[in-house]
């Protein structure tokens, strides 16, 4: 099957390093693009720790056949925002997948071919941490289609933009452009004072982006406000106007949709 040929622009959010918000940033950019008009799908490819369905408020949904194949779980009546996950095929959300190599490749795969999208604008592929099997099944399935590119997530620390500058050079040796670099949990911004506060130092992304000549998509404050958006499945972008992390996702996502228009 050739579902993805009908969808416009695919993204893959990618960090060398688990615990950098990688998927709160996925579901942010979606949510941000669907803001913006943008039908969006977000494909959740982590196989050992599918948090995409809890930070929608989709878990316990299942998943749908047609005769083009699996449908989405969509997040609103309007059908413009889908989710595929293999949290959505587990019998018990406690269940573990402990799965070798290649019944990880052939899960991805078929995601990949199967799942019926319809006409997208946007398809968000969060992936597991790191440079595994996983990710070259993807970069390998995708090429054809001539995907976008990749987001890299990193926090402010020099350990996680080490592990984050790894995951460049595993962008260059397959072939992947990277669309930008967002430095998350850049800072904490006080609620009472606005003062911000930088526990992780600061800059380690902007840096990154600067040496290796790619955009910077901007920083991310820490805000629990945030936190618990997704922790319980809430949007965030709709409940919390005048948040310092709300406009840096806003600017984020401008940045992104612009990038994407000067793209061949």
């Amino acid at each position: 099957m050739n579902h993805l040929s009908a969808v416009k622009h695919v993204i893959i959010v990618l960090s060398g390093k688990g615990g950098v918000g990688k998927s709160t940033i996925a579901v942010q950019i979606a949510l941000g693009l669907h803001a913006a008009g943008k039908k969006v799908g977000l494909l959740d490819v982590d196989l050992c720790g599918p948090s995409i369905p809890k930070m929608f408020n989709l878990e316990g949904r299942d998943i749908h056949q047609c005769p083009e194949g699996w449908l989405p779980v969509y997040v609103d009546k309007e059908q413009r925002i889908g989710v595929m996950s293999i949290g959505f095929l587990l019998e018990d959300l406690n269940d573990a997948v402990v799965w070798r190599g290649p019944k990880k490749n052939a899960m991805i795969k078929q995601f990949l071919s199967d799942v019926y999208w319809q006409d997208l604008d946007y398809l968000i592929i969060d992936t597991p941490p790191g440079t595994s099997d996983e990710h070259i099944t993807v970069m390998e399935a995708l090429r054809a289609y001539n995907p976008d590119g990749a987001i890299l997530v990193t926090t402010p620390q020099a350990v996680a933009v080490g592990d984050v500058r790894r995951e460049l050079t595993f962008c260059h040796k397959t072939g992947i452009p990277v669309v930008g670099i967002v430095e998350n949990m850049s800072g904490y911004v006080c609620p009472h004072c606005s003062e911000c506060t930088n526990i992780f130092s600061k800059g380690g992304g902007r840096a990154l982006a600067q040496q290796n000549n790619v955009p910077f998509l901007g920083s991310i404050p820490i805000d629990r406000h945030l936190t618990l958006s997704v922790d319980t499945g809430k949007n965030f972008l709709e409940s919390n106007p005048g948040s310092p992390a709300l406009t840096a996702i806003d600017h984020m996502v401008k940045k992104l949709m612009a990038i994407d228009k000067d793209l061949p």
